[in-house]
């Protein structure tokens, strides 16, 4: 008689990643902070954009490992999205503080990325929504704007046009996934006839593929 699969350890490598995002968050925070107001700003921005790309490469990272080493636990799935959305959520929050971004950006991307993480836990009994191309080029973008906008250097129009773009990008993924995730809860009897909407599959982690394609 087979043995059923080990659960996989706690203490694994892209928990610790997670974990470690988690823990560059307030340094984040601190050096952004002081990079707003000290009379040598550009350094501390320099060193807030570094932990902020050091964390979201982690992003990158630990759902990806996870899923092809079989090390997916319960708190990689709880903490990996509070991990991600509190890097972006920080990261907008405070260049709102500082005024640099207009709050209205902030609040859009943030209601969305909630909203999202509240639909996943609505869903999770009946499967997991795929990661979608657009969820990715989603996170690349706001990751690259959050970026533009932590550097102490003039690039123009840029900051604006990519955050724009990650602002688009991040609406329409949204609606996507509502309606994705509304399907998924009405389940295959009350799809319409002829959809070709490929069924869900059966639930791993309310994070979906990764972290980075809601």
């Amino acid at each position: 008689m087979s043995q059923p699969p080990a659960s996989p350890r706690l203490v694994n490598l892209p928990n610790g990643l997670t974990v470690l995002r988690l823990l560059l968050v307030p340094v984040f925070v601190v050096f952004l902070a002081i990079g707003g107001s000290a009379p040598d700003g550009a350094r501390w921005r320099v060193a807030a954009f570094i932990v902020f790309a050091a964390a979201s490469v982690t992003d990158l990272l630990d759902g990806e490992l996870a899923r092809r080493s079989g090390m997916i636990t319960d708190f990689g799935k709880i903490a990996d999205p509070i991990a991600d959305k509190a890097l972006t959520g920080s990261a907008l929050i405070m260049l709102s503080v500082l005024g640099e971004l207009p709050v209205w950006v902030t609040a859009v991307i943030l209601v969305r990325e909630v909203g999202v993480t509240l639909l996943r836990f609505w869903v999770i009994r009946h499967g997991v929504i795929p990661a979608s191309r657009g969820g990715k080029a989603k996170t690349v973008l706001q990751m690259v704007a959050i970026g533009l906008y932590i550097l102490p250097v003039h690039v123009g129009w840029v900051r604006p046009a990519v955050m724009g773009a990650a602002v688009l990008v991040t609406l329409v993924t949204g609606a996507d996934y509502v309606i994705r995730a509304v399907r998924l809860r009405r389940g295959p009897a009350d799809r319409p006839a002829g959809s070709d909407a490929e069924p869900a599959r059966p639930a791993v982690s309310p994070s979906g593929e990764s972290g980075t394609g809601e």
